[in-house]
């Protein structure tokens, strides 16, 4: 018998495939405008993607974590802007579960409440009565052109010197901004991921009152696996480089029934280094693929039995998000050189995915750098940085 998430999963799924066509047509206008058109945006959050870690309680998908990344696998096979966006939102998302049920639900509770932001570095936040007064800019606020409210991680200062915890260590929040009091600027002009509109951001003097300023280092108002600490907003990172990978291998394997070799006339597909090459990409992505549910299988597992992560299952998880990426790099990068001329053009699917491929490798979170605090919880050792 189905459970709620399948159902959800499945209910997702197929207004995914029914915006194929849409996503496809609106290839160029982000590759030029470097934003999702309004009308495809409107239609993801209508799909409910963007809404995936919100709490059921106000109509969000909460969906488990192999559920989310299945879900930014499928867009970003599709387009890789299209699954980085509604992966940061599908992050952003489950803050709700740390807000009290009125703040969430006027927050998060709308089809249209979509959230966009940064978390790092943090911007100053200034202790006033009944909240703080927050000012800074922030970078990459993917999906921040179709945002309802910023996520906007702050350090609180008080008394002008920044607050301490018990620990000693300064405190950090996440304040919540209503779009209409940000400026935003036009910086995203990259390589690729172009749609993904992530500009920086400007907010002077906002005020934030403390019930939307959460922490998800505290507990949440929300019961459920999904929210236990630490909680899992990033798991629908590892969707991103799958997808892109099985887009490009995609291409190759129907190039290779089209394409002609010189001078033999013949196919691509009859070539035996080709052969070989789809062969590995195939068994690779297989391998990164089975790595990444695998591991969230166990983690889901643990967390349901309401035990918490060992440092060697927290080291899985972001060794996981990470090899993906790296993984796909390599596995695009290979068919790129497979398709030769038939990559280079800008009008090629597979011009977009090395660019977009190489670019998400660039992100903190998913950067070769992050293989050694997960190698010092492997060896017994602080990882030496924030770390989930």
């Amino acid at each position: 018998m189905p459970t709620q998430d399948s159902a959800d999963l499945d209910h997702i799924l197929r207004a995914v495939h029914a915006l194929a066509p849409h996503i496809e047509a609106a290839t160029d206008s982000m590759e030029s405008e470097r934003h999702l058109p309004e009308a495809l945006a409107q239609a993801l959050m209508e799909a409910g993607v963007f809404r995936m870690g919100v709490p059921r309680a106000y109509g969000g998908g909460q969906l488990d974590p192999m559920a989310q990344v299945r879900v930014v696998e499928e867009l970003s096979r599709l387009n890789g802007s299209v699954g980085w966006v509604s992966m940061i939102a599908t992050a952003a998302s489950f803050l709700a579960a740390f807000l009290t049920p009125p703040v969430a639900q006027r927050l998060f509770g709308h089809t249209s409440s979509v959230a966009a932001g940064q978390l790092r570095p943090p911007q100053r936040a200034d202790l006033v009565a009944n909240g703080y007064r927050v000012s800074g800019t922030w970078r990459f606020a993917s999906g921040c052109r179709h945002a309802s409210v910023l996520v906007c991680g702050s350090m609180v200062h008080e008394n002008g010197q920044p607050r301490r915890l018990a620990n000693g260590q300064p405190e950090t929040r996440v304040m919540l901004v209503p779009i209409s009091a940000a400026t935003i600027s036009d910086t995203w002009h990259t390589t690729g991921m172009r749609g993904t509109g992530s500009h920086d951001f400007t907010i002077e003097n906002a005020f934030v009152p403390f019930d939307e300023s959460p922490n998800m280092a505290e507990p949440p108002q929300c019961p459920g696996p999904l929210y236990a600490f630490p909680p899992l907003f990033l798991v629908s990172h590892a969707g991103v480089p799958l997808g892109i990978a099985r887009g490009a291998l995609d291409f190759v394997q129907e190039l290779g029934t089209q394409k002609e070799m010189l001078p033999s006339r013949g196919l691509l597909r009859e070539d035996s280094q080709v052969q070989e090459t789809v062969a590995w990409a195939e068994a690779s992505l297989g391998a990164a693929r089975s790595y990444v549910y695998a591991t969230l299988e166990d983690l889901w597992q643990t967390l349901c039995r309401g035990d918490r992560l060992s440092p060697r299952q927290r080291a899985h998880y972001r060794l996981m998000i990470t090899h993906s990426h790296q993984a796909a790099k390599d596995i695009v990068a290979k068919l790129y050189d497979t398709a030769a001329t038939s990559a280079i053009f800008r009008t090629s699917p597979l011009d977009r995915h090395m660019r977009d491929i190489l670019t998400a490798c660039q992100h903190r979170v998913v950067h070769l750098k992050m293989y050694r605090p997960a190698g010092r919880l492997l060896l017994g050792l602080d990882p030496e940085e924030l770390f989930f």
